[in-house]
């Protein structure tokens, strides 16, 4: 039997940087530690946690990425029914793209906090309305985005009517070993995952980048995509104890840096005013 798939080695970034991020429209799987792998999206990024054939993915893209989402699965050797779980780090569009399909096609379980199942079943609807966006789209960048996820089904929203909730225990028994922190603020039941390997899945609670900002670099989303800025801002102490030696965000590059590190840079970075 021949080595398995390994994607491609993940070149993660090591400092801050200044270059705004773009829309990527590459899905490629980077081997940021052994067997666990960031795929950055065009617009939004997801993780597989790899042990043999079964596996864990953490967020799942916009709907329309759902080709690449699944093929970036299958370059590594996996198939999409071997999936152990799906665990969504909050229930926005842009991470809960193949959700659903994965529930109903392949009866994966599609698992979240708590306090996140109120948006995950459609419910609930935490997120930035489509007035604050059109106020905006006279800004470019804006603009740019808010083509992106219309053509990508940002308009659809979320609903898995088959949705769970994940317990300690059950992380405990899933490949890559997730561990739960609750980052509440970004939605009600925003959740990041530190992994065995010290890498953390940290969501929006922090990232890396966004076709909305002008910087990369640790730093926390636009002011109108969270449900309780105050609370995401204190998500970030939650982020600061834990002993993660990487992030891997859902919006941006991976990065290697302390965690405790990237969260100084993240409160330093510059908010946008409009």
């Amino acid at each position: 039997m021949g080595p398995r798939p390994r994607g491609t080695r993940c070149g993660l970034a090591s400092s801050e940087s200044r270059e705004a991020t773009s829309l990527n429209n590459t899905a490629l799987p980077l081997e940021c530690a052994d067997d666990v792998f960031f795929v950055e999206g065009p617009a939004s990024n997801w993780i597989i946690l790899r042990d043999g054939k079964e596996f864990t993915v953490i967020d799942s893209g916009y709907p329309g990425d759902g080709v690449d989402f699944v093929e970036s699965i299958r370059q590594l050797g996996l198939e999409p029914r071997n999936m152990a779980a799906l665990l969504v780090t909050h229930g926005h569009v842009d991470h809960t793209g193949s959700a659903r399909m994965l529930s109903e096609e392949f009866n994966i379980p599609v698992l979240s906090g708590a306090a996140e199942q109120g948006q995950m079943i459609g419910r609930d609807k935490n997120q930035v309305s489509t007035q604050q966006v059109l106020l905006r789209a006279w800004q470019p960048r804006v603009f740019r985005w808010m083509r992106h996820i219309i053509a990508a089904g940002g308009s659809k929203g979320t609903c898995v009517p088959a949705s769970g909730v994940f317990t300690n225990e059950l992380l405990a028994g899933l490949p890559g070993l997730p561990q739960a922190i609750d980052t509440a603020g970004h939605t009600p039941g925003h959740t990041a995952f530190l992994l065995a390997s010290g890498a953390l899945a940290s969501g929006d609670a922090l990232v890396t980048g966004h076709p909305l900002s002008t910087v990369t670099g640790p730093q926390r989303l636009h002011p109108m995509f969270d449900h309780d800025r105050a609370m995401a801002g204190r998500a970030l102490d939650q982020l600061q104890t834990c002993a993660a030696t990487s992030i891997l965000p859902g919006h941006g590059k991976a990065l290697r840096m302390p965690i405790a590190d990237a969260v100084q840079l993240a409160r330093r970075s510059p908010a946008p005013t409009r």
